[in-house]
């Protein structure tokens, strides 16, 4: 039997690409794939897959909250982050997530295969920096780890908030994409400007936009 693989990412490019690595392999296959998350929490039960790969950036919905989703429904699927993001901010949060590994775009199409492989016995997968740094808080205690990002500070949804600030919505927008209140949004950013030490809201901005260029570059 084929391990059956369901691919959740917004560029069709990128599930092609997958598509045509995964479907080389003689023991996998794709049984289907989505754009978006809504399309993933549809698809996800029928296609009945092995393994869920599903990307970060997604549009209309964050793939941190898919991963809670679909682990609420389907906890006995393991689910693999493929993504352009950096590790060393977004691993942990999609481990935390219920995700059983992290590979970034950026590496070789082997690396997805090898992730696949382990995650199906039951293994996680994660590159050796990221290890370190999962040791690290646990010989230290997470309050003593050291953070190179103060995006650490932030809550999943927290994080959200700022990527969508960065890419140019508007309190109401972000409350429209995320199906939550304007006021929650606004109640978010409040938090996002405390702990990040930003003064006012062109501030919150200038980071905001700062930080979704980093991510892209």
């Amino acid at each position: 039997m084929a391990t059956r693989i369901y691919i959740v990412d917004d560029h069709p490019l990128v599930r092609q690409g997958l598509s045509q690595v995964i479907n080389n392999e003689a023991d996998m296959e794709i049984c289907g794939e989505a754009e978006d998350a809504p399309e993933a929490m549809k698809g996800v039960g029928p296609a009945n897959p092995d393994v869920i790969i599903v990307d970060i950036s997604l549009r209309g919905n964050n793939g941190l909250e898919l991963i809670k989703n679909l682990k609420a429904i389907h906890e006995n699927i393991p689910i693999l982050v493929f993504s352009m993001h950096d590790e060393s901010i977004f691993a942990q949060r999609a481990l935390r997530a219920g995700a059983k590994a992290y590979v970034m775009k950026k590496e070789s199409p082997t690396k997805v295969v090898e992730a696949i492989r382990r995650i199906i016995k039951g293994e996680i997968y994660v590159s050796p920096s990221v290890a370190d740094q999962v040791l690290h808080q646990i010989v230290n205690g997470p309050n003593n780890a050291t953070s190179s990002s103060p995006i650490d500070r932030l809550t999943d949804r927290e994080l959200e908030v700022v990527q969508l600030i960065g890419r140019g919505l508007s309190s109401r927008e972000i409350a429209e994409s995320l199906n939550l209140s304007v006021k929650t949004i606004e109640s978010h950013r409040a938090h996002v400007k405390e702990k990040l030490n930003l003064r006012n809201a062109t501030e919150l901005v200038q980071f905001s936009v700062q930080w979704v260029d980093q991510q892209v570059m």
